[in-house]
């Protein structure tokens, strides 16, 4: 499984790591996690070189020695990190010199076993200063000087620090890539073998739910090497269908270091959800919808995945709390309209057969085929029942519509004046598609291509 490298930030406060993060994001301006008690203290977000994306992570200030307060939970956030990490880039101050926190953290990293870049921040005009000499002292090879702020030093940075991990991924990688399942062209082939991300908070179920699948007790924390780009799959068939899930349960590295990092990995939940073609979304009846259940939502539909929502633990909940969690499920996730929400109890095995059908009905929705003459069908009676609005003197025509892609549809509209059609009406028309062709489960990508100036007059407008 291809899985994108993750270069983690570590520095005490004030080296400049958020500052670096944001250039390194800047592709890709919006996070792509911040989980409430998750990442308190670090933030993901992709960036790329080239055409090859990779996760940075931006760690809170470290302070390793730290023994009371919230200093702790950083010093934790950072160990997890490092240890989820396949490249470290240690960021000290040019300006500043080392301290003993330097020392301290240029220990723990020594320790981790980690590749580890040292960057020394704030380095204008000291390429050349034998002030950055002191930095070797680290013991963590040659210093790079960089600027965060101006960008200097930046991309010979990645690049040294990439370049062996894409090295890993050509070395591995067959001729054609088919580990993504995410054909672009409507007619390519699809491998029906579903790849199925089980996704949640910890505790709510997965590993129990995982046992249940595949009929046996399966060990979720492996002690592997290089764990970050190592994804646990497990293969099974449920009659004719054949699934691999994809686990997000518990994969952690163990060692003297790092003992007490907690099990759930946000990091191994962002690349499963990546790697999937649907992703259940498991939720704890018992304790209710959460903001961390919304964000993981939230990212499986930012990344077109197919989504299927189950509620575990429904048999140990009365009444009024299950009154309680639909309400709370109508609020805190209605941006998931598309998404099947089933109740079930993984323990007991109750409800399992339900949830597959329904991964089974999403994936089929990922992947159907829309024919052009059915989608224009569709279109021109979506638009005589409820015209466009018009803008100034212009009304949006649309003439025709045809397919895009797979994994989310993608349905382009071709017409006149398109840049004017509101939200609103785009929505109108997706649930027009939706109830059209079935698609239920799956996100759905609907765009609008204006094959003229849309100033210019229609006559027909």
């Amino acid at each position: 499984m291809h899985l994108k490298p993750v270069v983690a930030l570590v520095g005490r406060t004030n080296v400049g790591k958020s500052t670096l993060f944001n250039r390194l994001t800047r592709s890709r301006a919006a996070l792509v996690a911040n989980i409430s008690g998750l990442t308190r203290d670090r933030h993901y977000g992709e960036g790329r070189v080239g055409d090859h994306p990779f996760i940075v992570v931006d760690t809170g200030g470290f302070e390793p020695v730290a023994t009371k307060g919230i200093l702790v939970e950083m010093a934790r956030q950072t160990a997890q990190a490092i240890a989820e990490s396949d490249v470290v880039l240690f960021l000290v101050d040019a300006r500043d010199g080392i301290n003993a926190h330097d020392h301290e953290i240029a220990r723990l990293l020594r320790k981790s076993g980690q590749r580890v870049l040292l960057a020394v921040n704030k380095s204008e005009g000291m390429r050349d200063h034998g002030a950055l000499g002191q930095f070797h002292e680290l013991g963590l090879g040659q210093p790079h000087p960089i600027s965060a702020a101006h960008g200097d030093g930046i991309p010979a940075l990645v690049e040294e620090a990439l370049l062996p991990l894409l090295r890993e991924v050509h070395a591995d990688q067959p001729a054609a890539d088919d580990d993504a399942g995410l054909p672009a062209d409507p007619d390519a082939p699809v491998d029906h073998r579903i790849k199925l991300a089980i996704a949640g908070r910890p505790n709510v179920g997965k590993s129990t739910l995982i046992n249940t699948l595949v009929g046996e007790d399966r060990v979720i924390a492996y002690d592997l090497p290089g764990t970050t780009r190592d994804a646990i799959e497990i293969e099974f068939q449920r009659g004719e269908r054949r699934y691999t899930l994809i686990d997000t349960a518990g994969l952690r590295r163990r060692g003297k270091v790092f003992e007490t990092i907690e099990k759930f990995s946000v990091i191994k939940t962002l690349q499963a959800i990546e790697a999937a073609n649907v992703v259940l979304l498991l939720i704890d009846a018992e304790s209710g919808i959460s903001d961390q259940d919304a964000h993981i939502a939230g990212f499986a539909a930012e990344a077109g995945r197919a989504l299927v929502v189950g509620l575990n633990k429904w048999d140990a909940i009365d009444r009024e709390q299950r009154e309680w969690v639909q309400r709370e499920y109508d609020r805190k996730l209605r941006f998931l309209s598309f998404a099947k929400m089933l109740h079930l109890s993984a323990l007991k095995g109750q409800g399992i057969g339900p949830v597959l059908k329904a991964v089974d009905a999403a994936h089929a929705a990922a992947f159907a085929k829309l024919s052009t003459p059915k989608l224009t069908r569709t279109l021109q009676a979506a638009v005589e029942q409820q015209p466009p609005p018009r803008k100034g003197i212009f009304r949006p025509k649309m003439r025709y519509a045809h397919q895009g892609g797979q994994n989310p549809p993608r349905i382009i509209i071709h017409g006149n004046a398109l840049d004017a059609v509101p939200e609103s009406y785009r929505r109108y028309l997706e649930g027009q598609f939706r109830q059209a062709f079935k698609l239920d489960g799956t996100p759905l990508s609907v765009e609008f291509k204006s094959s003229h100036n849309p100033y210019l007059k229609d006559s027909n407008s």
